[in-house]
């Protein structure tokens, strides 16, 4: 099951529209690698803990070192990793150069069996973290209400002049 949350917010592209609903989803957590392997081995894998660990270690290190050498690495049913760069325009192909590349970003391509994850998912709406720990704040303090809206920040520049000019 996937928690997720509903919030108001802006659209960056037209700040000046209304605020709308949107939905983000709510992670339990992060498994590190031995938490992987621990869950893996729990569903009757044939390899213990460390190698399994050992193994998803080395395809990390293995998956950097392609990728620098120009590879795109397919994990099956997984999905692909590749990279992709972000450049500065130049007026003509002799004009473009190395120092036009900004950036080069690592992709991840779910594969067939990741992309229906939409239609798979089993989504269950629950409180935005603000309101449940507003809450959970009131509940403990012995309060019948919470807030949770937010606080507008406040303008702390100090207009008054104190510039001394030579009077």
């Amino acid at each position: 099951m996937i928690d997720y949350g509903v919030t108001l917010m802006r659209n960056p592209a037209h700040d000046d529209e209304p605020k709308r609903a949107y939905a983000f989803l709510q992670s339990r957590g992060t498994l590190n690698i031995n938490e992987i392997a621990d869950h893996m081995v729990s569903h009757g894998c044939q390899y213990d803990r460390g190698d399994i660990s050992a193994i998803i270690t080395k395809l990390v290190s293995c998956t950097k070192e392609l990728l620098l050498d120009g590879y795109r690495i397919s994990l099956g049913d997984l999905g692909r990793f590749y990279l992709t760069c972000s450049s500065l325009g130049a007026a003509s192909l002799s004009e473009f150069s190395r120092a036009n590349i900004q950036s080069i970003k690592v992709n991840f391509g779910a594969s067939k069996q990741f992309a229906d994850i939409v239609q798979r998912a089993s989504l269950h709406k629950v409180p935005t973290r603000r309101a449940a720990n507003a809450t959970l704040e009131a509940q403990t303090e012995g309060k019948t209400t919470a807030d949770w809206t937010p606080v507008e920040p406040v303008d702390t520049t100090d207009t008054s002049d104190t510039s001394d000019n030579g009077n």
